[in-house]
């Protein structure tokens, strides 16, 4: 169970990448969601779905990783960065290069900031820690994405 716990917490030991792992998870998670939006005919709204379903594995894996190298929330634990980058996505109305770019740079914005509530979640010392700051900066871009289409038309 160590070993799934590592390949998801890490996201396919992207979380491993020398340098900004977290940035190479989102970059991971936008490559998954484009090609199940290419390949498997999701649209945002099916991206939001994962990105939720994902939560409860992301939170398991998490724990079992920090338990494992003894740190709170460690570095090479990217699967948060996957849900939040997901739930980001969902917040599109429609798909093109202008939303992909905007959904990551939201998020990772987001994420970095961590406007309340992502900071308290942030200081929890637990998996659902790791993970909720993230899901919290993920619907906040999620809610800029869907405000910078539905009012503003901006991709």
């Amino acid at each position: 169970m160590k070993a799934l716990a590592r390949l998801i917490g890490t996201w396919f030991y992207s979380g491993y990448f020398p340098v900004a792992p977290g940035t190479v998870g989102s970059f991971a998670a936008l490559v998954i969601a484009w090609l199940l939006v290419q390949y498997a005919g999701f649209n945002p709204r099916g991206v939001l779905i994962l990105g939720i379903a994902m939560i409860g594995p992301a939170i398991w894996a998490a724990q079992v990783v920090a338990r494992e190298t003894g740190m709170s929330d460690p570095g090479i634990v990217v699967a948060d960065e996957v849900v939040g980058q997901w739930i980001t996505v969902g917040g599109a109305t429609h798909l093109n290069w202008k939303s992909w770019c905007a959904a990551f740079i939201l998020f990772r914005l987001f994420d970095i900031w961590k406007p309340p509530p992502a900071r308290q979640f942030d200081r929890m010392h637990s998996g659902t820690g790791i993970v909720l700051d993230d899901v919290a900066a993920g619907a906040y871009g999620a809610l800029v994405l869907l405000a910078a289409g539905v009012w503003f038309n901006l991709y």
